[in-house]
């Protein structure tokens, strides 16, 4: 698996086709009230303990911008020091290969924080972040979240804490792409996403998609959904994929690469 040795590269990073992005640049910024963004700033876990008067500085000092779909939020390789807050709608980050093949690191929904790493470094982005669908994001500047961490350290501390999951997550992802079969990697992501045993299928789900986060290609990630299906294990349609045999596909999912 081309990624699987340079993701351990890819520190840190909160991180959801095989085909470049067609809109480079965002829809036009709408309006939108900080009183908003204020509310889901007293939810946030890291900001627990602040002042109301703080989180209301904070918020007062982000944009709001909305992206269309397929637009880029930051490409990989440019200095982006923002921290986003995704209001609404979905986004996938992906890491390119020098002959185009992606992997997609993950897909971020809403009411995601993500780009922590910006705001403590200004390095470049070790991947590339773009819209699946139409996307509402606040961005919260570097210099507005440096008071508040300079006068609250334990909120530095809580988003370090956030930012080492990341890391957790590209190591466990680097340990799928390399020990693990394909099968078995799809097997995992069906049981991890479930709800129930039903996994919604969005819009924009398409094998296309899917190989790409699982490190593989359509025609082989269609081979296996096929011969899951027939095994009883899961039955697709348009809108959902059902789990009908969770031992099963659970036992699948343990099966290791040779």
């Amino acid at each position: 698996m081309f990624f699987a040795l340079k993701q351990i590269a890819v520190v840190i990073f909160n991180i959801p086709s095989s085909t470049k992005p067609s809109k480079l640049q965002s829809m036009s910024i709408q309006p939108a009230s900080a009183e908003i963004l204020l509310k889901r700033l007293q939810t946030f876990e890291f900001l627990r303990g602040l002042e109301l008067e703080t989180l209301r500085e904070l918020a007062s000092s982000a944009d709001w911008k909305i992206y269309a779909p397929d637009a880029v939020v930051f490409w990989e390789g440019n200095i982006e020091t923002n921290l986003f807050y995704l209001q609404y709608g979905w986004l996938k980050v992906i890491k390119t290969a020098p002959d185009g093949r992606e992997q997609i690191l993950r897909f971020l929904g809403p009411g995601e924080i993500f780009n922590e790493i910006g705001v403590f470094a200004k390095r470049p982005n070790p991947a590339t972040a773009l819209a699946l669908e139409e996307a509402g994001i606040w961005r919260i500047p570097r210099n507005a979240l440096e008071k508040v961490l300079f006068a609250h350290p334990q909120t530095a501390l809580q988003i370090m804490e956030n930012m080492a999951d990341r890391f957790i997550s590209l190591v466990t992802l680097t340990a799928d792409l390399s020990l693990r079969t394909v099968e078995s990697r799809l097997a995992k992501l069906l049981l991890e996403q479930a709800e129930g045993d039903v996994i919604p299928r969005r819009r924009w789900t398409t094998q296309t998609e899917l190989a790409a986060h699982l490190g593989t290609v359509p025609d082989v990630l269609s081979r296996i959904l096929r011969e899951l299906t027939k095994s009883g294990l899961i039955e697709i349609n348009k809108q959902e994929i059902r789990i009908l045999n969770r031992a099963g596909l659970a036992e699948r999912a343990t099966t290791r690469g040779e």
